[in-house]
């Protein structure tokens, strides 16, 4: 990545809103290695590119919701090893168990059980489609749309 924009370890800090501490432990046990340049020993400085703070910012994000740093190893390690999907192209989810990634309308995959797809229902999707059914039965056969009676005890 010759020639690329690089942040040093304070700024990446600043930008992301993490401690120097985080950004070290993040960096030795792996979870985000700086592209642009890693450090060679005392005295050297890594160098993070605009993707690593983008990594750094999903961590952080993560972490504030509740998501414990295991799983979120996890999620990270997938979405750089096996997604191959552009990070601005995804859209994370989780309910503070899980972290899910959608990568279109109709995919959605749970990174923490490495990969194991799951299914989302668009309520807005099926409610236009039925009010599109409706509308052509209506249309077709007005006598089938005619609204009925509920009867008593009956849901």
């Amino acid at each position: 990545m010759a020639g690329e924009q690089g942040f040093r370890g304070p700024q990446a800090c600043s930008i992301v809103g993490i401690t120097y501490r985080q950004l070290d432990y993040w960096a030795r046990t792996g979870l985000v290695r700086p592209e642009v340049k890693d450090a060679a020993g005392s005295g050297t400085q890594r160098v993070y590119s605009f993707r690593d703070l983008v990594h750094l910012r999903v961590i952080k994000n993560l972490l504030d919701a509740g998501v414990a740093l295991p799983k979120i190893r996890k999620a990270i390690t997938y979405i750089v090893d096996e997604l191959r999907t552009p990070l601005e192209k995804v859209t994370l989810l989780s309910d503070g168990k899980s972290i899910y990634a959608a990568t279109s309308d109709s995919e959605i995959v749970d990174l923490v059980r490495r990969g194991q797809g799951v299914f989302g229902i668009a309520l807005g999707r099926v409610y236009d489609d039925l009010k599109g059914a409706v509308a052509t039965l209506t249309t077709q056969r007005p006598e089938a749309a005619a609204p009925v009676a509920a009867q008593a005890g009956s849901r």
